[in-house]
């Protein structure tokens, strides 16, 4: 067993525990992140019914905690009725965050006025019951930092793929950036540049498993425990010992999520 495993602790802060491609072995893959050091994992909802599986696995888990909302590629309902839902979930004292929420302008599955909509609601919603934000933004930085700006909410910019001047701004909003899998490619040199410059107080690791898997597993389905190869790479870029990686955004997860 390897060093880190043995000591250093590690937060998956951006998972999908309850999709099905973990339906064969999702005990194994919560046992495994264990093993690898990985001492919390954060799940999250993208809709009502996966907000409260999100749940159902934080009480059958020690090591997960939940989060939930309603994503952008799934809020073509969302009403008031959805609103109330989220918030009586969010009262659950295993759920740490509301999320995933946010803009979507690739895949467009819902008007952008309706993603705006369901955005600010569950923003507003996020203050009204004391909670972080985890922001879900592809190709719509624009209007995400706008509505970000016109309200005073905390969280992270998940699986940021932005320029320094968008994770300038964020920080100055007072958000952290989650890094994901992607950082680890042969390609991203723009994200390890971006990473590089992040001071190290303001990052979060994540897998978006079963997504975003990081090298050397890329092409297989992702899980919690590779989160540690994220943080290996935000060490290297940042000239800093794994250890100190793995403590500082353990310590950063802990802070922004209030994780016992």
């Amino acid at each position: 067993m390897s060093s880190h495993a043995t000591f250093a602790r590690l937060v998956d802060t951006h998972c999908h525990l309850d999709w099905n491609k973990f339906d064969p072995d999702r005990d194994q893959v919560v046992q495994r992140a264990i093993e690898a050091g990985v001492t919390r994992m954060i799940t999250i909802g993208v809709d009502i019914p996966s907000s409260q599986r999100a749940i159902e696995l934080a009480e059958k888990y020690p090591a997960v905690y939940a989060a939930i909302g309603v994503h952008p590629n799934d809020c073509g309902d969302f009403s008031k009725n959805a609103l109330n839902q989220v918030r009586s979930l969010a009262r659950h004292a295993k759920v740490v965050a509301i999320g995933e929420i946010g803009l979507d302008y690739y895949w467009q599955k819902t008007a952008k006025d309706q993603q705006a909509r369901a955005f600010e609601m569950q923003l507003d919603l996020a203050a009204e019951v004391q909670k972080p934000v985890i922001i879900h933004n592809r190709e719509a930085t624009a209007d995400v930092m706008r509505m970000l700006s016109q309200r005073r909410n905390i969280g992270v910019l998940h699986s940021f793929f932005e320029s320094i001047g968008v994770a300038q701004q964020a920080i100055g909003l007072g958000y952290s950036i989650g890094f994901t899998g992607p950082i680890t490619f042969k390609k991203a040199d723009r994200e390890r540049e971006v990473a590089q410059e992040v001071p190290i107080d303001r990052i979060l690791i994540e897998t978006d498993a079963p997504f975003l898997t990081p090298e050397p597993h890329r092409g297989k389905r992702n899980e919690p425990a590779y989160v540690k190869h994220v943080a290996e790479m935000i060490a290297q870029v940042k000239g800093l010992t794994f250890d100190e990686v793995a403590r500082q955004t353990t310590l950063n997860a802990e802070k922004l999520f209030g994780l016992g």
